[in-house]
């Protein structure tokens, strides 16, 4: 009997290492599985958000960060400039301008103070909010979008209403907005395009910028922002619909400037660069992408942008619209789809033509005038730019 006993505790044990050798197994395989699927979606997606297109580069410098990092940040403000700005191997840079623009911007928020990033509009100030949070936060989705209809629950709080009836007023009735979210989590909350906001609705956030709590009055109760919270905003005084920020929520604030890229060749490696990204995003067919046509274009945006060409030489009327870097990247883009889809493959001044009008002529009067005038003092002249001005000509 206790042989028999031996015999079927041995087999007993067998059989409970088999099962838990399958467990295990299926487990890795679920894992992996789940992995994969991860990494399907996320190439599947059109534009993913910058944690997970750039997840890899971030778990790396998690790894090797021995900083000291605030409360609440994955990162040190050390590796997160350097993910911003990249170190030359194997983090990419996101961000082309000066290093201490960066560096204020994570300092800023390494304190209490809120950032706002102000600028003209294509001055990366979207883009550099979005990859501050994915670096800080590891989330850049708690995001507000200002516009003139925006409403003050996008800053504070709305309600469930059908839970509203039925059970009254409570926590589960209510539906927190980004900040709301952001302040109980300890993570970044992006605010776009504030000045698009209305006065009253801008004025939403001091409470939460000054005394770090959000009132819940309906409840008698508070939120209080956990260490890690913090706010990025961006705006520009350029557009139409701009409203004003007060003086009681701009103190709030530490603003930090983007200018325009400070030389032409910085302007056409921020355009290489975006360009090549969105190629592989949208999986476009492999064209030869000339970086001539692409310096042209930025050449073109910058001298009607300043009103004087690059020599100096000849003043030129500048239109109505902004010519900004990112609508340079957008019309080298789609002149790489033409060339790709219905040219040889190879960029060329025809591909680019039509953008280019697109993007100068926001106006179909005035801005045409300038255009054209462009066109005859300044492009005709230049002998190297006969086939681009041909194809210019052409479009209109």
């Amino acid at each position: 009997m206790t042989a028999n006993a031996a015999n079927a505790a041995n087999t007993a044990n067998t059989v409970n290492a088999a099962n838990t050798a399958n467990t295990v197994n299926a487990a890795n395989a679920a894992n992996t599985a789940n992995a994969a699927n991860a990494a399907n979606t996320v190439n599947a997606v059109l534009r993913p958000h910058a944690e997970e297109q750039f997840g890899e580069e971030l778990v790396l410098l998690a790894k090797t960060d021995d900083r000291p990092r605030p409360p609440g940040w994955r990162l040190s403000p050390w590796a997160v400039t350097t993910y911003l700005l990249g170190d030359g191997d194997r983090i990419t840079p996101k961000y082309i301008g000066a290093r201490r623009i960066v560096e204020v911007a994570v300092a800023t928020l390494a304190t209490d103070r809120a950032l706002l990033l102000l600028g003209v509009p294509g001055t990366a100030k979207t883009w550099l909010s979005e990859h501050l949070a994915a670096a800080i936060s590891g989330d850049s989705t708690l995001l507000v979008q200002g516009t003139a209809g925006t409403a003050e629950e996008a800053i504070r709080y709305g309600w469930n209403y059908a839970r509203l009836l039925a059970e009254g007023p409570s926590r589960a009735a209510l539906t927190p907005s980004p900040v709301m979210r952001a302040m109980e989590e300890g993570r970044l909350a992006r605010v776009e395009e504030l000045t698009r906001m209305p006065s009253d609705i801008q004025d939403a956030l001091i409470t939460v910028l000054s005394e770090k709590t959000l009132p819940i009055p309906e409840l008698n109760e508070e939120v209080q922002a956990t260490k890690g919270f913090n706010v990025i905003a961006t705006a520009n005084d350029r557009d139409r619909g701009v409203n004003e920020l007060s003086s009681a929520l701009r103190r709030r604030f530490n603003t930090v400037v983007l200018p325009v890229p400070a030389s032409p060749e910085e302007e056409v490696d921020i355009v290489a660069r975006r360009v090549e990204q969105l190629g592989r995003a949208l999986e476009l067919p492999s064209t030869v992408t000339a970086l001539d046509e692409i310096r042209r274009v930025v050449t073109v945006f910058r001298e009607l942008r300043s009103g004087v060409t690059a020599d100096g030489r000849t003043k030129v009327k500048s239109p109505s619209g902004t010519l900004s870097t990112a609508e340079a990247i957008s019309v080298v883009t789609s002149g790489i789809a033409l060339a790709a889809h219905f040219g040889d493959g190879v960029l060329r001044p025809g591909d680019v033509a039509a953008g280019i009008l697109g993007a100068v002529v926001q106006d179909p009067v005035s801005d045409r005038v300038v255009w054209q005038e462009y066109l005859e003092t300044v492009v005709r002249e230049r002998g190297e730019w006969r086939d681009f001005y041909r194809a210019c000509r052409d479009a209109l």
